[in-house]
């Protein structure tokens, strides 16, 4: 008996050196193989260090990096990825005559060739990544042949001038790969419709699990035949241009993990059971046109993502989403969906990304303490109102970033937001939080960059500890009560500061005794309304900044000509409007005027000729001063890129030029109240982007342009102007300037006069009268998004 045994141990042994040994010793012939595939190959001299471990002193099966093999010594697996390969893969190199590889990983290098054609030579190949490594050419037929195959990527995030194509089409690639169950093609051209993609997939590989086709030129609709890969776990079908509506099929897929389809034209009713799926992980429908509402959540439901953003989702959240007890991740910016947010999500534990901004939301903020995990939260640009809730935020301690901007928050600003050790960027603007900031020992461990506070009801001095918040990249505390005296030395440790801005408040700013090289970094400094008297010094050697608002303020006196050397000449927006300035001191700077897109110059005692044209301009405004000058000619040379202009409420005369005409980007022209004489030039009808036009208040003969009156994309303050006629007609039309902007259907005799502005306006039906917005804020500034 024991004879028998020790013989059948005998017979045996060979077959279980090759069981039981992962990686045998290096065959010498593999070896040889291995070596001059490196001797071949193209790479950065850094990537040396990673294939150093080649050599022939050690053995490749145990030794070498990358390197797998089998019990008896042949390369079953190999592995170069992200080894910044650059060439020596073709169908020359010995990697093809590794016959025994049953995977090969080429992903995340930089062959500047096409993909090899030889790869059928390797025959016992089960996977196949060549993702990320080439992004032009042809993916070549021979990989069909590779039946063995169960994995196969070949995506590209970084497609070429020419994007990575099939040869010849999806359909001869897969018909033969029936053991596939992985298939990644993103960013490959594989121009295909509907029918043509889903019968090649439902009819070659029926058991596929992972898809992945983002961004492969498909169009759609869905094909019923999809419905018969009910393995699949993963679907990405991102950024094609499927259309249609989302199939009731993809509910049968009982093991659907993760489903993205988002960017991909879908429209319709989204199938609510699909949020029901058990297995459901990951769902991302964002960016598509689709309708839907938020089931009922079970218990113990699966669902970690859910991404719904630019969608047309609409209704209210349910109570059940405590229920999802894994969920990390809910983005639903920009939807419809509206009532209070449910107290349940205190239960949402696991939550690290939660963004509900741009929605209806209303009511008061829950507590979310219990979500510890949380590093980012946005409820932006809702209607919630109510205090922040004052306890449970000191246990986020990973979380940073918090933005609850543009709500009707109120109350006063829990102190604890301050120190949170992780919190990077706080905007709680645009709210009705009031009372007054209090001073905090600790915030000098603060690793915040970004505050904004701007346009709430704050009030009092300015916390002398906020010194201490030196990691502040962006500080914003503009359109409060802010009041007292401030140094601007107290930000002296803001080494890295970029925008401060103080404007609107109550404050005297101390500008005395700073110098450029506390600001080295700033490039946006708003001191609108902080009570200077003249221009700050420290202005002169500011090499970095490009945008600058001292509008507002008491400065009197001309304009010094050294501003337009702030920057360097990358000065793009200046605001000196509201003060008592006037012309600039000549001669100008060489390169001035280089990059300015918004001038706003208006309310000062500026006179004679138009001081500053910039030719990259995009905003100028001029109006309500003493100018007195006729327009020149040529003045379109000066309107090449420009929006806006504003002339108003001066003295200029003479005729409007026909060269105005030319300005092609011109969008608001206001020429109101001066002493313009002569026929408005019709072809200012045939500019092409212009909506509003406004010669009110001048001394002018002929009517509004045709086009004016006929379209109705058309603001025209004025129709028809005659000069016997203008002072009769001016206070008609001014007494028809309604505040009641909604309402069109209003009597004439129930509007009440009022005032208007070019932002604000707009025609009633009868294109015959100006009306209101009395919601609107008429812009003295120019926003600073306001360019080409």
């Amino acid at each position: 008996m024991k004879f028998l045994l020790f013989s059948w141990l005998l017979v045996l042994s060979p077959l279980l050196s090759i069981l039981f040994l992962s990686n045998g010793q290096c065959l010498n012939d593999q070896r040889d193989l291995l070596l001059q595939l490196k001797q071949n190959l193209s790479f950065f001299d850094v990537v040396n260090v990673t294939l150093s471990t080649w050599n022939s002193s050690t053995d490749c099966c145990t030794s070498w990096t990358g390197v797998t093999c089998d019990g008896v010594g042949h390369v079953i697996g190999l592995d170069l990825s992200g080894k910044l390969i650059t060439g020596g893969v073709d169908d020359t190199s010995s990697l093809f005559d590794l016959v025994y590889l049953e995977r090969l990983n080429l992903s995340y290098n930089i062959f500047n060739s096409t993909i090899p054609t030889r790869f059928d030579s390797l025959g016992n190949l089960t996977r196949l990544n060549l993702s990320n490594s080439w992004s032009t050419g042809k993916i070549p037929i021979e990989i069909s042949r590779l039946t063995k195959l169960v994995s196969l990527d070949i995506s590209t995030l970084f497609a070429g001038k020419i994007p990575l194509r099939l040869d010849p089409d999806l359909g001869t690639l897969v018909k033969d790969l029936s053991q596939l169950r992985e298939l990644r093609l993103d960013g490959v051209n594989i121009s295909a419709n509907g029918s043509e993609w889903c019968q090649a997939l439902s009819s070659a590989l029926p058991k596929l699990e992972s898809l992945r086709l983002s961004n492969c030129y498909l169009s759609g609709p869905f094909d019923s035949s999809f419905s018969q890969l009910i393995s699949l776990i993963d679907v990405r079908l991102d950024h094609n241009n499927i259309y249609g509506e989302v199939p009731d099929f993809f509910a049968n897929f009982l093991n659907l993990s993760l489903l993205h389809l988002s960017s991909c034209g879908l429209n319709g009713s989204f199938p609510e059971n699909i949020l029901e799926l058990p297995s459901l992980q990951t769902l991302d429908l964002s960016s598509n046109p689709l309708h839907g509402v938020l089931p009922e959540f079970p218990k113990y439901n699966s669902l970690q993502n859910l991404v719904l953003s630019n969608t047309n989702f609409t209704g209210k959240l349910p109570d059940s989403i405590g229920n999802l007890n894994f969920l990390s991740k809910l983005v639903l910016v920009s939807c419809s969906f509206n009532g209070s947010l449910p107290p349940s999500m205190e239960n949402l534990t696991q939550l690290i990304s939660l963004d509900l901004s741009y929605n209806g939301f209303k009511g008061p903020i829950p507590s979310l303490g219990l979500s510890e995990n949380l590093t980012d939260i946005n409820l932006a640009h809702n209607r919630l109102s109510g205090p922040i809730p004052p306890s449970g935020w000191e246990k986020l301690v990973n979380l940073e970033s918090l933005n609850l901007r543009n709500n009707s928050l109120n109350g006063p600003i829990p102190s604890t937001l301050f120190t949170l050790p992780s919190l990077q960027k706080l905007d709680l603007s645009q709210n009705e939080f009031s009372g007054q900031l209090s001073e905090f020992p600790n915030w000098s461990s603060s690793v915040l960059d970004t505050l904004d506070l701007s346009t709430n009801k704050l009030e009092g001095p300015i916390p002398l500890s906020i010194s201490n918040l030196s990691s502040l990249t962006i500080f914003t505390l503009s359109s409060n009560n802010f009041n007292g005296t401030l140094s601007l030395d107290l930000f002296k440790s803001f080494r890295n500061l970029s925008s401060l801005d103080l404007t609107g408040n109550k404050l005297s700013i101390n500008t005395h005794n700073i110098n450029s090289s506390m600001f080295p970094q700033v490039s946006t400094l708003k001191l609108g309304s902080c009570n200077l008297r003249v221009f700050p010094d420290f202005l002169i050697e500011q090499f970095t900044l490009t945008f600058l608002d001292l509008s507002d303020n008491q400065i009197e006196g001309k304009i010094p000509n050294w501003i337009w050397k702030i920057g360097n000449g990358i000065l793009t927006y200046l605001n000196l409007s509201r003060n008592s300035l006037e012309d600039p001191e000549e001669p100008f700077p060489s390169g001035s005027f280089t990059w300015l897109a918004v001038v706003d110059l208006h309310s000062n005692l500026l006179q004679g000729k138009i001081p500053i044209l910039p030719i990259s301009a995009t905003y100028l405004d001029y109006s309500n001063n003493n100018f007195t000058f006729t327009i020149q000619a040529n003045i379109s040379l000066y309107l090449n890129f420009t929006i806006f202009f504003s002339l108003s409420s001066n003295n200029i005369t003479g005729q409007i030029p026909e060269s105005l005409c030319e300005a092609t980007y011109l969008q608001v022209l206001d020429l109101s109240n001066n002493s313009f004489s002569g026929l408005i030039p019709q072809c200012l009808g045939r500019v092409s982007n212009l909506r509003v036009l406004n010669l009110r208040d001048n001394h002018l003969d002929g009517s509004m342009p045709k086009t004016f009156q006929e379209d109705s994309r058309f603001l025209c303050i004025v129709c028809k102007v005659r000069r016997i006629e203008a002072e009769e007609n001016m206070k008609k039309e001014q007494s028809e300037i309604t505040g009641d902007y909604d309402n069109e259907e209003d009597d004439e005799e129930d509007q009440k006069p009022g005032s208007f502005c070019v932002f604000c306006t707009k025609l009633d039906k009868t294109r015959k009268m100006a009306k209101h917005n009395p919601n609107c804020t008429c812009h003295v500034s120019p926003p600073i998004s306001f360019s080409i």
